[in-house]
């Protein structure tokens, strides 16, 4: 049902700001987006609903109803079509065929193009060529320079993120102690500066973006109040002597947070009563440096300082941590930094975990198993890595609809790297040089007009996108 209202926006597209063919596109992906986010189980009947009225209302708005066209075809084979894609033989316009020879064309296209899935390549795909504008994953990712630098920070900068679904909020923070809350549009600016005793080992913004939780060497998990600054609740952890390492808020429920800490605990507390529920806790082999959920909050995965990621589940209804399997990523590496997608492609709809660890590599794994907890290394790219910094990763927020998907990284040489994770010859479309120290982390807003990224010697560069 999701692709079929997808397909019923598609096929407005032509009539939606003619003018604008950027706006078009924004709004393509964002709705892909929000349909694979959404996490709400829905009656089949709403969604026939709901796809009806939809179609009535866009039809009401530009004045043609194109779903009635498509649904009459069904009836005649001599009826005409409207096609949704946008043909370059055609110069560009809208064309009309009879229903058996969009057939036609759609069994000579399956016998040549389709792949074992059952899906149209992308660089054969009329449709999404005409939704991307033609342009190549390389040219989407060109960067016109420097928009800002913030330089608040002392020391090492171990974290930077955008705040979610926020064009204007940048958070960072630092071992000098510091957590910084930054304004980017309409003139950057930091907002305040939040100091701990120790230095913070990293940060993470609530879903709501009401809240910023930070995490510190003298093993307290903090929330402030992301608009004031005011620290709602400090959280320590099950031993006084350990550093509290990184930590997350629940996809599903962000009452409740989840820490890893120097000596290997994974511990899940409700921050609004600060209780640790009963067996909300797992114990791994070494100092756990990095958390990541799946979109439904059932699976947790942990990468550790001795090379091993490990697949925890949460059980929704108590809380409680319970293991599933351990893999090793690259020897005794260290892993550094773990990020999941559920659907990076249109061809690449599995979904994937991109992992950074010490070994100079950056992988992309497949989720797999009945219970999504077991993983098969898809891709490996080279990168600088080889000291105990923590450099970190993520994927562009937006999926691609081009041929190939984008993942962003930094690197001890001081540059941002990108690579297409489906490019089986030259990985590396681009390439952002502008840090005088090894990049540490890296960040797009949710549109990706922007990038962030921050480096060891405590410099924050905020990156504008091409127009």
């Amino acid at each position: 049902m999701e692709q079929q209202i997808l397909g019923l926006d598609s096929r407005y597209s032509a009539y939606r700001a003619p003018n604008v063919p950027g706006f078009k596109t924004l709004y393509i992906r964002r709705r892909s987006q929000l349909l694979k986010n959404c996490k709400s189980q829905i009656e089949p009947n709403i969604r026939k609903q709901y796809l009806k009225i939809r179609n009535q209302l866009l039809s009401q708005k530009y004045g043609v109803n194109l779903d009635s066209r498509r649904s009459l075809s069904h009836k005649s084979g001599s009826q005409l079509t409207l096609e949704s894609s946008v043909s370059p033989a055609a110069g560009g316009h809208l064309r009309y065929s009879s229903q058996s020879s969009l057939r036609n064309h759609a069994s000579s296209a399956s016998s040549e193009f389709l792949t074992e899935d059952g899906l149209v390549p992308t660089w054969a795909a009329e449709a999404t060529r005409a939704m991307t504008g033609s342009t190549s994953l390389a040219e989407n990712y060109a960067f016109c320079g420097v928009y800002h630098i913030f330089d608040v920070h002392k020391s090492v900068v171990t974290s930077v993120q955008f705040a979610h679904d926020d064009l204007t909020r940048l958070a960072s923070s630092s071992l000098d102690g510091s957590l910084a809350v930054h304004l980017v549009l309409p003139e950057p600016e930091t907002c305040f500066v939040l100091k701990h005793p120790k230095g913070v080992t990293g940060f993470c913004w609530s879903y709501s973006n009401d809240v910023i939780m930070s995490c510190s060497e003298d093993g307290y998990a903090r929330l402030f109040n992301s608009s004031n600054g005011r620290c709602v609740r400090a959280i320590n952890g099950m031993q006084s002597a350990a550093s509290i390492l990184t930590g997350i808020f629940h996809p599903v429920n962000n009452n409740m947070i989840v820490t890893g800490s120097s000596k290997g605990h994974v511990e899940v507390t409700n921050c609004s009563t600060g209780i640790k529920p009963r067996g909300a806790y797992a114990k791994l082999n070494a100092p756990v440096l990095c958390l990541c959920f799946d979109n439904l909050g059932h699976v947790l995965w942990a990468g550790d300082e001795r090379g091993y990621i490990t697949s925890l589940f949460y059980n929704v209804e108590n809380a409680r941590l319970s293991k599933g399997k351990r893999f090793s990523v690259s020897g005794t590496s260290p892993v550094t930094c773990i990020s999941i997608r559920q659907w990076i492609s249109r061809e690449a709809r599995e979904p994937s975990l991109l992992v950074n660890s010490s070994s100079n590599g950056l992988f992309l794994f497949r989720i797999m198993g009945p219970t999504n907890s077991a993983i098969l290394l898809r891709r490996t790219f080279s990168i600088l890595h080889s000291s105990k910094l923590r450099i970190k990763s993520c994927f562009c927020p937006i999926m691609s609809f081009r041929q190939g998907a984008c993942v962003v990284t930094g690197s001890e040489d001081g540059s941002v790297y990108f690579f297409n994770t489906e490019s089986a010859n030259k990985a590396c479309i681009n390439k952002l040089q502008g840090h005088s120290a090894p990049v540490v982390d890296v960040s797009f807003n949710y549109d990706e007009s922007m990038l962030a990224s921050c480096d060891s010697k405590g410099q924050v560069i905020v990156w504008k996108k091409e127009p």
